[in-house]
């Protein structure tokens, strides 16, 4: 038994809109095409291959969800790390990151050994009215001022963790081509040499990705190959997925083993609990009603209920949350999700 991967899927929906803004973010956020950019564009990883990159980001992988609003705070707000979902530092306006993860460095396992926060950026074309690398020094600062409270706390300023903003402009012009640029900081010495190690002062880094699928062939590097194949609003969605699995090792299809088929069965009989139990509630309600209208109203709210209790279970929400999202108790839902 096979079954199509998130990314493949993806693909199949965003067809000739895939640098469109709701279509690229989360092409993008596919652990599969991060762990192909950190291969490419982050000096870290250098050398690793990219299944194994793909083990070392961290689960959760943010999709414009993410506002980095230091003076404010919202309910479903899911920071880098930690508990605190009030920022330290009133007064910097907002923003919103397109994607946003953590990744641990290569060969370490251990969520207290995270060394990298990283950001994504897509950008349909590369001339804005601002430069992209004063957006992304910005983005990067505030990446590390938010890691207060967060990463380290009060002076211990050894623990602040490297971060990366990379920018990825698609359409690039002709006279740019596939072209990539980091901005980072680094150390000059002026008069003698004060000695410190690179990692203490290395913490922030820009990346700019330019693509072009126009550009000769030679001025590409596998990663702008990857990308332009990936992101190309004119190549017909199953040439793509071809190219990807044929040439960059992007997994499209997956077998699914014994527990695997397990799960499906069992998720599929869950369902159809559900929808009778969700049934079984529209028609009680729609008999208190005591209109032929009421019944078949509460029928149809019924399978709706327990279709969308099934599904928010399925994206890892818990029973408060789905009780919320419902307006329903959370009994109801235990009942809807029990065997």
């Amino acid at each position: 038994m096979r079954k199509r991967t998130l990314i493949a899927e993806e693909l199949d929906a965003a067809g000739i809109k895939v640098q469109y803004d709701e279509h690229v973010k989360r092409i993008l956020s596919s652990r599969q095409v991060l762990a192909r950019i950190l291969q490419g564009a982050v000096s870290e990883y250098a050398g690793c291959c990219a299944e194994e990159i793909t083990e070392w980001i961290e689960p959760g992988i943010e999709v414009s969800r993410v506002p980095v609003k230091p003076g404010g705070k919202r309910d479903n707000e899911l920071l880098i790390t930690g508990d605190n979902t009030e920022s330290k530092i009133p007064g910097e306006g907002s923003l919103t990151y397109d994607i946003r993860f953590r990744a641990l460095l290569p060969g370490q396992s251990k969520p207290a050994a995270v060394k990298l926060l990283l950001n994504v950026e897509a950008q349909k074309k590369f001339y804005q009215k601002y430069h992209i690398v004063t957006r992304g020094i910005f983005y990067g600062a505030r990446m590390l001022s938010e890691q207060l409270d967060r990463e380290f706390t009060a002076s211990d300023y050894d623990e602040l963790k490297k971060v990366y903003s990379i920018w990825i402009c698609m359409n690039a012009p002709k006279h740019i081509g596939n072209a990539m640029s980091e901005y980072r900081i680094a150390k000059q010495d002026l008069i003698g040499a004060i000695p410190e190690q690179q990692a203490n002062y290395d913490k922030l880094s820009v990346v700019i990705i330019c693509l072009n699928e126009e550009a000769p062939e030679g001025n590409c590097a596998k990663l702008h190959g990857f990308l332009n194949t990936l992101l190309s609003p004119a190549m017909d969605a199953a040439e793509k997925e071809r190219l990807l699995a044929e040439n960059y090792g992007l997994v499209m299809e997956q077998e699914l083993g014994k527990e695997l088929r397990q799960m499906c069965n069992l998720s599929e009989a869950i369902e159809e609990r559900g929808i009778k139990k969700g049934l079984k509630r529209g028609l009680k309600q729609g008999k208190a009603q005591g209109r032929a209208q009421g019944r078949v109203q509460g029928r149809v709210q019924g399978i709706q209920l327990a279709k969308a209790v099934i599904r928010l279970a399925g994206e890892g929400k818990n029973e408060e949350e789905i009780s919320a999202a419902c307006h329903i108790t959370v009994n109801s839902v235990r009942e809807i999700l029990s065997d």
